[in-house]
Order: C-alpha cells, then structure tokens, then sequence
C-alpha cells in the first residue's frame, strides 16, 4: 500500500485500543449514573454554582454549551460552560462532570501552577502540533530524516500538553470528590457513584497521552534518533 508504513502500526495500534477502551468505558459510566438521580435533586449546574459559592468563588459564569460532554472551563473569561446533557440534569452523572469543571474553576482561583502552564501552552501547543505534520511530510516524501526530526520537535509540545494534562484533571477531581460531599451536593453513599464517572473520564487523558507519547516516538525512530531506519 502506498506510503504505508507497517512500522508505525507498532506504535499506533496500543493507542488506539487504550483510546477506544477509554472511550467506551467513559461513555458507559456516564451513561449508568446518568440514570441515577441524586437525592438532593441539584442540576448540574445548581451543584457547581453551590461548590463554587460555598469555596469563595464568585466571578464565575455557569453557562450552557451545545453537544454532549463538551463540559470545560475557560480560564480566560472565567465561565464554566456545562452541556446540555449535564447543566439541566440531576443525575450523578451530571453532578459529578460539574463539579469537576467546578475544581478547575477552584484552580484557578487558588492559582494552581500547573493548570496557568498548560493555558500558556495552548496556543503554542495548537501551532506546533499543525506545523510538525508540514515537517514530517515533507521529511517523509523527500526521504529527509532531518525534517522529520524537526517535525518531532515540534510535536513534543503537544506531548508536553498532554502530560501537564494529567495532573491537572487528577487534581480537578480530587477537589470535586471532596467538594462535592463537604457542600452537601450529594450524599456520602452517592459519592461513590459520582466519583467513577470522573475516574472513567480521566482514563480518556491518560489514552491522549499514551498516544501522544507513542507517536512522538515512531517519529524518532523514523527520523533515526534511536538507530532505527532513515530515510534516506
């Protein structure tokens, strides 16, 4: 087949498994809680209004978002924008996606070092990562090992972003779980619930940095970093 290289299935094939798995295990633990209604009978959005208010945040929007878990907190205009399938809910599922946007917001109030890093990094994130596909291209079709090289340099920072991305929705969560039972959003016995909603999702990180990682390495193998093939 052309261009195809069986090499790169080496290094692509975990990822892509870890990724569907993640994906279909996040989406199944959604789906379960989200049939579980909690006691209180807070709406997504009633639940991350209550966190925020009773941790001293007040400059927050809660806003509605088109799309299904399209849930994020934008550092910039400090709004946490929540989707339909969680701000008019009352499910765990729901509380519990909230509330972990919610923790972000708490970062930043509480200016947790690594959430502002991975802000900083997103525009040049964003750019690095379309320029590296020009340079790995260009290194593939013109037999250049160098531009791959440089291709992967590039893309490193996309991988940078994807590991600063653990921590920070490890962390994000861990302020939920508590949060969410410490400001009576839930009760004790339905934390659970609410919790493994947020451990599946944050196994959709960690495939998004497995993968990241792996394909920073076949470029480097690629561009003969390790003694593997060259293209030229």
């Amino acid at each position: 087949m052309l261009f195809f290289d069986p090499l790169y299935l080496l290094f692509a094939l975990p990822g892509l498994v870890l990724s569907l798995w993640a994906t279909f295990y996040t989406k199944s633990t959604f789906g379960k809680y989200s049939r579980v209604r909690s006691a209180r009978g807070l709406t997504g959005a009633e639940a991350a209004s209550i966190m925020l208010e009773r941790s001293g945040v007040r400059d927050v929007r809660i806003q509605r978002t088109p799309g299904s878990l399209t849930d994020h907190y934008d550092p910039t205009s400090k709004t946490l924008r929540l989707s339909e399938d969680v701000y008019d809910s009352s499910s765990l599922s729901a509380i519990g996606v909230a509330c972990h946007e919610a923790g972000h917001a708490l970062q930043h109030a509480t200016g947790y070092a690594l959430l502002g890093l991975r802000t900083t990094l997103v525009p040049a994130t964003n750019i690095g990562s379309t320029m590296s596909y020009v340079f790995i291209l260009i290194g593939f079709f013109l037999h250049k090992p160098q531009f791959i090289l440089w291709g992967a340099a590039l893309f490193s920072l996309a991988v940078l972003f994807s590991i600063i991305t653990l921590p920070v929705e490890w962390n994000a969560s861990s302020r939920a779980k508590k949060a969410m039972v410490e400001c009576g959003v839930v009760l004790p016995q339905e934390q659970g619930g609410a919790a493994s909603v947020l451990n599946a999702a944050f196994m959709t990180y960690v495939a998004a940095a497995v993968t990241a990682l792996l394909t920073l390495l076949y470029y480097l193998v690629r561009a003969g970093v390790f003694g593997g093939r060259r293209d030229e």
